[in-house]
């Protein structure tokens, strides 16, 4: 994991979900649906496409391509093509087969995930699989998607009220994007999760393998649990880290934020706390709360410019900050200076050299690759979230939600309930969303931490009861958003062992956080 501290807040690094949404049973032929036309049955392995300014690559790491239908339903009709990558780790005589990883978002590019996965694991999972990553549709250089999305309309994901609760600025951008997208609207409408999933069995068979293993975090999970449902026949090990819960997509998986803010805030209050001679912004997790709501208030009336910038730090941004810190334990201590930073500059303080440099970290852009739109992330989150399940159009059903929801969880300001704009989407789903049953094979392994703001612990019970006996259920005492490689020697022992030897615990189990 790199130390450098990135933070793109209109970028949804987890599981964003929509309002009002249906849920519905998967087609009686879903594999059916899946398979008919040309099946592409082998990848031509080569060069990767260019990286971004200032991003890293494995140098073992291959890339291909995998044409699959843009819509299932006209399996012989127009095609767009996946990008996909392989790091053959797997050793001569111990193959057990390929483990595919998806980083989740939705909308996160996945091709370079086998090199940052390979150096994780060991020698005994490497040997025992070649490690498979993918752009899914219309993300990075899978035929990447674009809403032409500029300025504020990037912060479409997180709609975070104005000054006092107000949804007036959220409801018009909401509308400004719904209207961008609708220019794509009739091709953006097949960039799902159940099609996504289909892709994924298409790579299956590109590989030739007869089933497939996988590794999906965040709305990964989803996308792992879709495929699971569709394909059970098909799966291999599966391990599911940090979970979406499949019966709450999308409107009410993402209510579970509310909570899971809650849950995940005291960890950086009680880090402050520790440090209040050096921050000033109290000596309690009580204290520091108060401090940090304060501030986002003012914030909302009166954003901070950035000296030498044209960044307004508004109480927005500091949530949206604070929201994806959290999701990691140790951007922890840097989230305390960066509010200590957003505290001087609202006092009219100049920050100190330290702290304004965490600060041009924080803000810090990273840029897109070539070829890929600005927007991309944004736009196929939106796609999902608005093309897997049908919204509200209410627009005075948000704004009671919001305002129900900042008096109960301030920590939030409603942002989780608020608008967005799925609300003015221009086309339905295609299908209804896939139900996801414990129909198939005990062979998936649920990683959730107790703390987990992004995909909350509520939301990896919901996925341990929809997938059944198929999965066993492994809770960490931790914060953050993932759970492998962060300390949990019991959690990465249990992964190890399901992967290399197919060891699934009977019952849930708990394990210890990481020691501090």
């Amino acid at each position: 994991m790199e130390n450098t501290i990135r933070v793109r807040v209109a970028v949804a690094l987890t599981a964003v979900a929509a309002a009002g949404a249906v849920i519905g049973g998967q087609p009686a032929d879903a594999e059916a649906v899946a398979t008919p036309g040309h099946v592409q049955t082998s990848i031509k392995w080569g060069a990767c496409p260019e990286l971004a300014p200032g991003a890293k690559r494995d140098p073992r790491q291959t890339c291909g391509t995998v044409k699959v239908p843009l819509d299932y339903r006209r399996p012989g009709g127009e095609t767009i093509t996946v990008a996909v990558s392989r790091i053959a780790t797997a050793k001569a005589g111990k193959k057990r087969g390929d483990l595919l990883f998806n980083p989740g978002g939705p909308g996160l590019q996945g091709l370079d995930m086998p090199g940052q996965m390979a150096s994780t694991l060991p020698k005994e999972v490497l040997d025992s699989y070649d490690l498979i990553g993918f752009d899914a549709r219309g993300i990075g250089h899978s035929t990447p998607m674009s809403c032409g999305l500029t300025g504020p309309a990037l912060l479409t994901i997180f709609p975070y009220p104005g000054a006092g609760g107000s949804i007036e600025g959220n409801v018009t951008t909401a509308r400004t994007v719904a209207r961008q997208c609708a220019t794509i609207g009739a091709k953006l409408r097949f960039f799902t999760s159940a099609n996504t999933a289909r892709d994924m069995d298409r790579i299956r068979q590109a590989l030739g393998a007869r089933k497939i293993s996988y590794w999906g975090q965040s709305f990964g999970t989803y996308l792992g649990a879709v495929y699971a449902s569709l394909f059970p026949r098909n799966t291999d090990r599966m391990v599911l880290e940090g979970n979406v819960d499949p019966d709450k997509v999308w409107a009410k998986m993402l209510n579970t934020w509310n909570q899971g803010m809650n849950d995940r805030f005291p960890d950086a209050a009680r880090v402050a706390a520790a440090d209040d001679a050096g921050l000033g912004l109290g000596g309690t997790v009580e204290e520091v709360t108060d401090t940090f709501l304060a501030l986002a208030d003012r914030l909302d009336r009166k954003p901070a410019t950035v000296p030498g910038t044209q960044v307004a730090i508004s109480g927005a941004l500091l949530r949206g900050v604070t929201y994806q810190m959290l999701l990691h334990n140790e951007t922890l201590a840097p989230l305390t200076r960066f509010w200590k930073v957003a505290s001087d500059l609202s006092a009219g303080r100049t920050p100190a050299d330290a702290d304004a440099a965490v600060l041009r970290q924080v803000l810090a852009d990273t840029p897109a690759a070539k070829g890929v739109p600005a927007d991309n992330q944004v736009t196929m989150a939106l796609a999902m979230i608005c093309g897997d399940t049908t919204w509200s159009r209410e627009v005075d059903s948000y704004a009671k939600a919001t305002a129900a929801a900042r008096a109960q969880y301030p920590l939030s300001a409603g942002m989780p309930n608020n608008i967005r704009a799925c609300a003015f989407w221009s086309r339905k789903p295609i299908e209804p969303v896939v139900k996801v049953t414990s129909h198939g094979p005990r062979d998936i392994l649920i990683l959730q931490n107790r703390r987990d703001n992004a995909t909350p612990w509520a939301a990896g019970r919901g996925m341990r009861k929809a997938l059944g006996e198929r999965a066993s259920f492994l809770g960490v005492d931790n914060g953050g958003h993932y759970v492998y490689n962060t300390g949990s020697a019991c959690a990465d022992q249990a992964t190890v062992a399901f992967l290399s030897k197919g060891t699934l615990q009977a019952g849930d189990v708990s394990c210890d956080g990481p020691r501090h």
